[in-house]
């Protein structure tokens, strides 16, 4: 009789509020026998396990919460790792600074990660994330069903939010996709958004319905002027919801930013499409037909991550 115990681990590198927010969920829905958090700020990843595993008594999970300070060896062997690390936006900071500065800290990362868990499938969350889901994938050199990046699942959370907001309705009941890029170049898909089944365009008027995509588009700076600070639990949550996915091998379908070969008319981009994921990873990219106005904001989308790219490219970090 085999009696190997089968052992599953994520780490989540980067202990702030994203990152711990991910770890929290990770471990009371029991994804893993062992979750670690790292960062390099000694004492906060530590700090944060110690609280996090004070609540399993409380909450009834028996997931390890682990906390290490820059020490990648206790990453080892993790199925999953999700990169959270990264400097936001300041005052006086261009587009480029912050892509130098955090391609910098996700390459260090990235590295890292494949030298300790090299089989390991890689969820990136850092800003701006297109560009920073690339520069983990051209430094971890696997395949890109491996990397991926998470954008639309948040993205789709909060046109769903804002949506049962409008229309009196559960949350649960609202299935919506988009498209594209991370920010205000994403494109909503009302088409493709349902409520039970019931195309949205029947419960809801044009304007509302074009002014609640409009703030979909904005849903991260509505909150950055609110808190003065970049939210955390939808993000979070939204992380751990496609670790939830691959570990359990769900074959959930999420708009997710992927390495594209010719999907959609594009090649040797990542942008964010539908796709299945599984225990493999990105398992399918899915095509959907887009008709003539969404192909054109498609289009655009991927122009404005293309533009991106080669910024980031120019400066030859990797």
């Amino acid at each position: 009789m085999n009696t190997t115990k089968v052992t599953v681990k994520v780490t989540v590198i980067g202990a702030g509020n994203v990152g711990a927010t991910c770890a929290q969920i990770c471990a009371e829905r029991e994804l893993a026998n062992e979750v670690v958090l790292l960062d390099v700020k000694e004492g906060i990843s530590e700090g944060k396990a110690l609280d996090l595993w004070q609540t399993a008594p409380i909450n009834y999970y028996d997931s390890r919460l682990t906390g290490v300070t820059n020490d990648y060896s206790r990453t080892a062997n993790s199925d999953v790792v999700v990169i959270t690390s990264g400097l936001p936006r300041k005052p006086g900071m261009s587009r480029d600074d912050l892509i130098s500065v955090n391609a910098g800290i996700v390459r260090q990362v990235t590295e890292n990660v494949v030298k300790y868990s090299p089989n390991a499938i890689i969820i990136v969350v850092s800003n701006p994330l297109d560009v920073m889901t690339y520069c983990a994938y051209l430094t971890a050199k696997v395949a890109p069903s491996r990397v991926l990046g998470m954008a639309g699942v948040l993205d789709t959370a909060r046109y769903r939010a804002f949506l049962a907001e409008a229309l009196g309705c559960s949350p649960k009941d609202i299935q919506a996709l988009l498209l594209g890029g991370h920010g205000d170049t994403m494109v909503p898909l009302p088409r493709y958004t349902t409520v039970s089944g019931i195309p949205v365009t029947q419960l809801i008027d044009g304007d509302k319905l074009s002014a609640i995509i409009e703030r979909t588009k904005n849903g991260g700076g509505e909150l950055v002027k609110l808190m003065g600070t970049s939210a955390w639990y939808a993000p979070g949550s939204a992380a751990a919801q496609m670790v939830e996915a691959i570990l359990r091998d769900q074959k959930r379908i999420f708009p997710c930013c992927v390495k594209l070969n010719g999907e959609y008319g594009v090649k040797d981009i990542f942008l964010g499409v539908p796709v299945k994921l599984g225990r493999e990873g990105v398992e399918q990219i899915i095509e959907i037909e887009l008709n003539e106005a969404e192909r054109k904001d498609f289009d655009a989308s991927a122009k404005a991550v293309r533009e991106v790219m080669n910024v980031f490219d120019e400066m030859k970090l990797i």
